[in-house]
């Protein structure tokens, strides 16, 4: 099985997508962690995404479905895959439709999470004050100064992912402000019902 999880940044895709490998076998394929690992290690791919991330901006299109490519071919993801933070544009969307389809798979299922931007911009700015208060970190892509950019960027870019989908009957919305267990649940009730 291979799903989308598809919203803004900081909708708790990631929080889904930890709880959904965990329960159903499939690998989570966050891009965002895919790319900070590279980061991490200092990789000159890694070195590239940074001073692009570190702007707000999204890396190109090549970088991440070159990533993802070597990424499904690992046994881990023999299940499937659960896809957080890509496809982020119709170009990538169907990059992924024709890499899956190379492999002899299919996009089962995109889930969308609607949040309010207002109340996403006051998550996203708590979880960085607590991250800067317990002595973490803050991710350069959570700052103040530049998520506002990243939210106008899936406005802009990803957002328009929901028509695309919805359009070929892959899509189902769920409200993503609501508390982690019932999102839980409604996720879970969606992919009974595949």
């Amino acid at each position: 099985m291979n799903l989308i999880l598809l919203g803004p940044p900081g909708a708790g895709k990631g929080t889904q997508a930890q709880l959904l490998e965990a329960t159903r076998g499939l690998k989570q394929l966050s891009t965002g962690d895919m790319l900070r690992a590279a980061i991490a290690a200092d990789t000159p791919i890694g070195r590239q995404a940074k001073a692009i991330m570190d702007r707000g901006d999204l890396v190109p299109d090549d970088v991440v479905i070159g990533i993802i490519a070597d990424r499904l071919t690992q046994p881990d993801c023999a299940k499937g895959a659960l896809f957080d933070g890509f496809p982020r544009t119709t170009a990538q969307a169907d990059a992924l439709d024709a890499l899956l389809a190379g492999r002899g798979q299919k996009l089962d299922c995109v889930i969308e999470f609607a949040v309010d931007d207002g109340i996403l911009i006051e998550r996203i700015t708590r979880r960085a004050a607590q991250d800067e208060a317990a002595g973490k970190p803050v991710r350069s892509d959570d700052r103040p100064d530049v998520f506002p950019n990243r939210l106008a960027k899936y406005h802009r870019d990803t957002a328009p992912l929901i028509a695309h989908y919805g359009a070929k009957g892959l899509l189902k919305s769920i409200d993503g402000m609501q508390p982690v267990e019932v999102v839980r649940a409604e996720i879970a009730a969606i992919l009974e019902g595949l």
